[in-house]
């Protein structure tokens, strides 16, 4: 009888413990929402599976699209904690309106952008470079929207320097973001587009194309960078994420796809 006691007493102890354990857990427990633009979704994805794996009480979610979009829904408070785009200029005039946590914005990668092809695409487009977008056979070349995607913006630049967009501009077929206009070309819905280096380097993406990449002094320096915003409700998870991206893993990881990283910056 007595060690019937002992026994229920030893259960009810692990159960009790049990609880506390489950408690401290959900306690400590946070979420964080993140819109990043759409050239960093094979990268992003990457970068959350481990951050995951390192914080298991924070809970990440992400939304990619265009950054422009973002800086418009931003402005009206949206629903996110953490904004990672393609254009620095974006986190900086929201950080300008009041918009950052600690008025701080961080820059974490310069993107590249290249002409790509399916591979079973008779363009050669390592030979031809920029001239592939004017091959004959070439009916649709996709671009993201240059009104809002930053990726738009650096493709007809380019385009205009090198010499061919008044040439190709019939022919644009455009993307919401920069993984929709790799979508377009990889689906055959176009036959050439300009796409970030990001994603075609990617290894969802490596074995389904070909690509050449734009020369670097043909269009404006791609800074991209982030901010937390300034109504977070997670703020240390936020943080957290943030300084995850930017340590030194986060950055290999950045330049394993493709990006530039800008020098590294202390973190407040």
């Amino acid at each position: 009888m007595r060690n019937s006691r002992v026994i229920n007493w030893l259960r009810t102890l692990v159960f009790l413990a049990a609880l506390f354990a489950i408690a401290n857990l959900r306690a400590s427990a946070s979420e964080i929402t993140i819109a990043a633009a759409a050239d960093l979704k094979f990268a992003m994805d990457e970068l959350i599976g481990e951050f995951r794996t390192n914080h298991p009480t924070i809970a990440v979610k992400v939304t990619y699209g265009s950054s422009g979009n973002f800086y418009a829904q931003l402005q009206n408070r949206a629903p996110f904690d953490l904004y990672f785009s393609a254009d620095i200029d974006y986190p900086r005039k929201l950080a300008e309106a009041g918009h950052a946590l600690d008025t701080n914005v961080f820059h974490y990668a310069v993107g590249r952008i290249v002409v790509w092809t399916p591979t079973n695409s008779p363009i050669d487009v390592e030979k031809l470079g920029i001239q592939s977008l004017l091959a004959p056979g070439v009916k649709k070349i996709a671009i993201a929207n240059p009104q809002h995607a930053p990726y738009g913006r650096a493709a007809v630049a380019a385009m205009k320097s090198l010499g061919v967009h008044d040439q190709a501009e019939p022919r644009f077929v455009l993307g919401e973001n920069i993984a929709q206009t790799a979508q377009f070309v990889q689906s055959g819905a176009a036959d050439i587009g300009i796409i970030a280096l990001a994603l075609a380097v990617a290894p969802q993406m490596r074995d389904a194309g070909r690509y050449w990449e734009i020369p670097l002094d043909s269009y404006p320096r791609m800074d991209q960078g982030g901010m937390i915003v300034k109504w977070t409700k997670a703020p240390e998870a936020a943080r957290t994420f943030r300084d995850f991206v930017l340590n030194d893993h986060g950055r290999e990881v950045l330049k394993r796809y493709g990006f530039f990283l800008p020098e590294k910056q202390p973190q407040p």
